[in-house]
């Protein structure tokens, strides 16, 4: 099965102008936790999650008014959209992400695969494999 085939489509993204304060509105009302950032031309050059927004701007005191450039995590993990499924959940365990950009041979954004579109392939035990490997970040002993 390729990304492509349960990858999320229609993806809601911004621009690096785009304020955190846009940004966190978009999250709210589409109920997500995380935007690819992309730039002019359409390329996805970072990524803001609902986490960035809460440590590195709420926690920080910072005004909610200034460019999610700012907050975005700028190194993007992303696979293509006609990568097997499994390249994807590679990725998502050994860099310990819950999501992923896919990008055309061009670098544009062609969908997100989540750590959800992985579970729900019916697969169980690969996907266990893999919430487990990008759940360790999260454990502290």
């Amino acid at each position: 099965m390729l990304c492509r085939d349960i990858m999320k489509a229609n993806v809601r993204t911004a621009s690096v102008q785009s304020t955190v304060a846009d940004a966190a509105t978009i999250m709210r009302d589409d109920q997500i936790g995380f935007l690819p950032v992309c730039d002019e031309t359409g390329r996805v050059v970072g990524a803001l999650t609902d986490r960035d927004i809460a440590i590195r701007v709420v926690a920080e005191g910072e005004r909610p008014d200034q460019p999610v450039e700012r907050f975005m995590t700028p190194d993007v993990v992303a696979c293509r959209s006609d990568d097997e499924v499994g390249v994807a959940q590679d990725l998502m365990s050994d860099l310990q992400v819950s999501r992923i950009v896919c990008l055309s041979e061009q670098g544009f954004l062609e969908g997100v695969v989540s750590l959800s579109d992985v579970a729900q392939l019916g697969q169980s035990a690969d996907a266990a494999t893999t919430l487990e490997n990008v759940s360790a970040r999260e454990v502290h002993t």
